[in-house]
């Protein structure tokens, strides 16, 4: 077995860089930690981080297929933030004009959640910590 010490990181390939860049950081609030734009493959590798923790590698190539259904293609189904209040966090996602699920409760946890997509439709979930 493996002695894994946790997540380093989840890339993502996008369509359009600056639209999936300005959704990363100005929606879900990452900083940009390291960019590079790799002229040999015209392609951009931005590492992201939330608050210090790097969590996020964007990349962008050119003409990128498109997810082939939503979520349940194999692989990747969605990534997941956790938040303090759902509530909160609808409010901010309306102010913003980001469109998004309806609150949701866990039947397991109890605990609040709901769904919304990037630039590329790839699902986003955020998670209420309480």
């Amino acid at each position: 077995m493996l002695h894994l010490n946790k997540v380093h990181h989840i890339a993502i390939i996008c369509s359009d860089y600056q639209r999936s860049l300005h959704f990363y950081t100005h929606i879900l609030g990452m900083t940009v930690m390291a960019e590079h734009y790799r002229e040999s493959r015209q392609s951009y590798k931005t590492d992201l981080a939330l608050g210090d923790e790097y969590v996020v590698e964007l990349f962008s190539f050119p003409s990128p297929p498109p997810r082939v259904t939503h979520p349940e293609a194999a692989g990747l189904r969605h990534l997941a933030f956790e938040v303090d209040d759902i509530i909160e966090t609808v409010q901010e996602l309306d102010a913003m004009s980001v469109e998004h699920e309806e609150v949701r409760t866990d039947e397991y946890t109890g605990k609040r959640f709901l769904f919304f997509q990037d630039p590329d439709g790839l699902p986003i979930e955020v998670y209420e910590r309480k």
